[in-house]
Parts: C-alpha cells; structure tokens; sequence
C-alpha cells in the first residue's frame, strides 16, 4: 500500500504561480511513476504531468513551458510548479503513484481567478 498526502493549492490570480506537493509513504520502495492529474468542473480527469523515478517527465500539451514536475526519491516527494497560471487551469489536481496498483491522494483545490 501507499498513501499520498498532498499540500498546497489555493486561490491565485491569473498570471500568478502556486506550488503542490506531495508526499507518498508506505510501500514506496515500488513506486515507479508518479504524477499529477486534475478534474476540472464539469470535465474528465486529466494527465498534467508524470515522472519516472529517474527524472524523465512527460506534459500535457495545455501545461507545457507553464508547469514543472520534479521528484525528489530521497524524501519521497513530488512537486509541481505551476507558473503563468489561467483560469482554464481551475480544478482539483491529484496526487499519483503507481506500482502493480495505482493510488491517489485526496486532491487539493486550485483556483485560477480571471
């Protein structure tokens, strides 16, 4: 089992930056990929960014040059940077890892204002 708990997220003003975190515990020696998703209102849950454990990274096109995943395996951490920030980018973003399973956290709030 894993357990992913995130941190950050909030109310920004469009043009504006937010930070995400989060920390994976538990059977964390298999994780292989972990990443961040999100569901915005009224939409699917989408893939913004994964990372492997040796730092290769894949965007969704929507975030490219704006967002910035990194990992950190030493403290069992990823993050994500959201930079440039728009009202499109409004919605619950998810924590993600995967071993043989797949786990989620709990999602964390972002809200972009206009």
């Amino acid at each position: 089992q894993v357990q992913l708990v995130e941190s950050g997220g909030g109310l920004v003003q469009a043009g504006g930056s937010l930070s995400l975190s989060c920390a994976a515990s538990g059977n964390i020696f298999r994780i292989n990929l972990m990443g961040w998703y999100r569901q915005g209102p009224g939409k699917q849950r989408e893939l913004v960014a994964i990372i492997t454990r040796g730092g290769n990274t894949n965007y969704a096109d929507s975030v490219k040059g704006r967002f910035t995943i990194s990992r950190d395996n030493t403290k069992n951490t990823v993050y994500l940077q959201m930079n440039s920030l728009k009202p499109d980018d409004t919605a619950v973003y998810y924590c993600n890892a995967r071993t043989d399973n797949t786990y989620w956290g709990q999602g964390t709030q972002v809200t972009v204002s206009s």
